[in-house]
């Protein structure tokens, strides 16, 4: 059991270059942040620059039966801080990441099973990022977070990720 105020040991980093093992880091996550296993994630996978999780409805579902704004919008922005977190440990840095703004559009309901995939807003995102860590030892990068039931895109959400100082 998370205590309050404790920091949660950090997943030994995979070598410089090297891949997290998406289910090892799913795994400590839900350790880490105790809410995520409650968010039906099925799967996490990474395609170069874009995180993607399948989830299940059910865990998220609202009055109407459809999905929870709240809890739709929560794991939006837990995704944009796992894109974030996996894209620094490629690097080899072990480095606290917070969210700084989040939006959400809600453009149709969740009826079923989904997918949320998260990518940097701009090409150049990354990269930038990258310079602000060299230059300055910390950075931000905007996100873009889509929800994809079947074909039907439901919620659009963007953030700004900053990468704070090492401690």
């Amino acid at each position: 059991m998370r205590e309050i105020g404790v920091p949660h040991p950090r997943l030994p980093l995979p070598a410089v270059g090297g891949e997290d093992d998406m289910a090892a880091f799913l795994a400590w996550l839900g350790e880490a942040i105790p809410m995520v296993g409650a968010l039906g994630i099925r799967e996490m996978t990474r395609d170069d620059e874009r995180l993607t999780w399948q989830l299940a409805l059910t865990p998220s579902l609202n009055d109407k039966g459809t999905g929870f704004g709240g809890a739709l919008a929560a794991q939006t922005t837990l995704l944009g801080w796992c894109w974030t977190t996996l894209w620094l440990r490629r690097r080899g840095l072990a480095r606290d990441v917070v969210v700084a703004e989040s939006t959400q559009r809600f453009l149709a309901p969740v009826t079923g099973d989904y997918r949320l995939v998260c990518e940097p807003e701009a090409d150049d995102g990354p990269a930038s990022l990258a310079e602000r860590l060299e230059r300055r030892g910390k950075g931000r990068i905007a996100l873009v977070q889509r929800l994809w039931c079947g074909d039907t895109l439901c919620l659009e959400a963007r953030g700004d990720y900053a990468v704070l100082p090492e401690a």
